[in-house]
């Protein structure tokens, strides 16, 4: 049996103890410290954070903006599914969709706000167009706009996939027998897609309730809980204790994502066979959501678009005259090179060990005969770490990691990342390992070769195309995180997004754009060449 083999049950072993201690123990630790009164430990600091109005205000505040950001997040991704899987609009206009509302990814949330700022503010450029302010940005508003921007990818992107599950066969099948269009909508589209559209509005709801980019940069005087643990971390007085207290708060959402997660699973639908059918030609549905989805993605972009306007302007929006002195200025600038430097080295690290660990542990749990509860014990690692917001990750590095010698340095902001993004990597090599000729590793014993080498040989040659993609979500996402990071990187460590932090309080929104346009084109960059790759990979297949 491959379960006892002893290399199996190695990397089994140090997988584990990898993420022991850099997931559980660091929350234990900051769980402790939420109880932690001078030398002893109570409930006083929760007590005393229950009584703090600004607390509680922050909460609830959270609470409302990230409520209604995943009910309009998940209906405009429903739209957007809806006009690719449902409808007979051009093939182009369908890649143009599915492309282009993937962007938002490739930049990091602080650049969001500053964007909406330089787009909707009294002198934006769409303030501008428009001739008057559209929108109070600062606050409430600010943030909607934001949080809708952020979590519609990736909303977007599970509602999509299960589109593709649904049979259209009955779709036609509905209309001969004479349902009405609303029936046959409902029972076609919406009843398949309750546990996808469930599972749509708490991802969004968390992703908006734990960010802190958006709301750094945007969020004004309108109190969130992101921007209420990192006031308490680093204002003029550090209170570790209360944010603890604070970094549990931001789990609670979590926790209940989980619950519910669990509870809509048994709304799924599974066609034993699945059939392709043509879609009803209908020119006036085509037309509607053409436009309607072409003006999703012109919203989007139209925010984005000032961008790459204001940095190349002598002074926007006075001065137009086209200028690249503030570009040159910027990339030949030491420290900023710097910077960029150390974003690359982070994120190419990232994007290898994290690789690595979701690769081998997606190996362990798909293709050997390891027993029952290590497999959920490594199911379980996935679920904590999709589920941990990345601020409270990154305290509770802070505390545990504060008196070793990795503190300050770039091993514990790549450590960070190997583990937050830990999830998808993982599912991405667990699903391409499952659809594998599950007698490979047999085949490799009766030729006398050991399991690793089974896996080399065979097994990795044939998921190489999923190991580029897990890469590619590895650096992107590496080079465009701030909450994981915000409280373990320092002034010799800096990367990108953190810079640009630190380029709001000197108001230099001209380095910002330039910093966000060299992260957005090298993601850009990353991305294509590994879709280069896999398509020339594919050809040899």
């Amino acid at each position: 049996m491959y379960s006892k083999k002893s290399e199996i049950k190695i990397i089994y072993l140090l997988s584990t103890i990898f993420f022991i201690g850099f997931l559980i123990i660091p929350l234990i630790i900051l769980l402790l410290n939420s109880f932690k009164i001078g030398e002893n430990y109570g409930v006083s600091n929760y007590i005393l954070s229950i009584k703090d109005k600004d607390v509680l205000i922050s909460m609830i505040n959270s609470i409302k903006v990230s409520a209604l950001t995943s009910i309009v997040t998940t209906f405009i991704a429903f739209i957007l599914s809806y006009t690719i899987h449902c409808t007979n609009i051009y093939k182009s206009i369908k890649n143009i969709i599915k492309i282009g509302i993937l962007v938002p990814m490739l930049l990091p949330t602080i650049t969001y706000g500053f964007a909406i700022i330089y787009s909707f503010g009294k002198q934006g450029l769409l303030t501008r167009l428009f001739g008057r302010e559209i929108v109070q940005i600062y606050g409430f508003k600010g943030l909607l706009i934001g949080y809708i921007i952020y979590t519609l990818p990736p909303t977007f992107l599970i509602i999509n996939n299960s589109f593709t599950y649904i049979d259209k066969k009955f779709i036609i099948v509905s209309k001969l027998m004479g349902d009405g269009k609303l029936r046959s909508f409902v029972n076609i589209i919406v009843k398949p897609l309750i546990g996808t559209l469930c599972g749509a509005l708490v991802l969004s709801f968390v992703l908006s309730f734990t960010d802190f980019g958006i709301p750094a940069s945007i969020g004004g005087n309108y109190k969130v809980i992101s921007a209420k643990l990192y006031q308490v971390m680093l204002g003029a007085i550090p209170d570790f204790n209360m944010g603890s207290v604070i970094a549990i708060y931001m789990l609670i959402p979590a926790v209940f994502a989980v619950i519910i997660l669990k509870y809509v699973e048994r709304f799924n639908f599974h066609y034993y066979k699945f059939n392709k059918a043509e879609i009803i030609k209908n020119n006036p549905r085509d037309i509607f959501f053409s436009i309607v989805a072409m003006l999703i993605l012109l919203g989007i972009t139209s925010i984005f678009l000032v961008m790459f306007i204001v940095p190349f302007t002598e002074n926007f929006p006075y001065n137009m005259n086209f200028t690249l002195d503030f570009f040159k200025k910027t990339l030949v600038s030491e420290d900023i090179l710097d910077v960029y430097k150390n974003s690359i080295i982070v994120s190419i690290f990232s994007a290898v060990l994290g690789s690595l660990v979701s690769y081998i542990l997606a190996i362990i749990n798909v293709r050997t005969g390891i027993n029952k509860k290590a497999k959920t014990a490594i199911d379980i690692i996935s679920m904590i770490t999709n589920t941990v917001p990345g601020m409270v990750l990154g305290l509770s590095y802070l505390l545990f990691f504060n008196k070793s010698s990795l503190k300050g340095t770039f091993i514990i902001i790549i450590l960070c990342n190997v583990v937050h993004f830990f999830t998808t990597p993982y599912l991405m090599a667990k699903n391409s390992f499952s659809k594998m000729n599950p007698n490979f590793e047999n085949t490799g014993e009766l030729l006398g070769d050991s399991w690793i080498k089974t896996v080399v040989r065979v097994i990795l040659p044939n998921s190489i195309t999923t190991i580029i993609e897990m890469f590619t979500y590895y650096f992107i996402n590496s080079m465009v995180t701030i909450s994981a990071i915000i409280f373990i990187v320092n002034a010799s460590t800096s990367v990108m997004t953190s810079k640009i932090k630190e380029l709001e309080h000197y108001s230099n929104f001209n380095q910002i754009f330039v910093l966000s346009i060299l992260i957005f084109i090298t993601n850009i960059l990353v991305k294509i060449s590994g879709n280069v790759i896999n398509d020339k990979l594919s050809i040899y297949k």
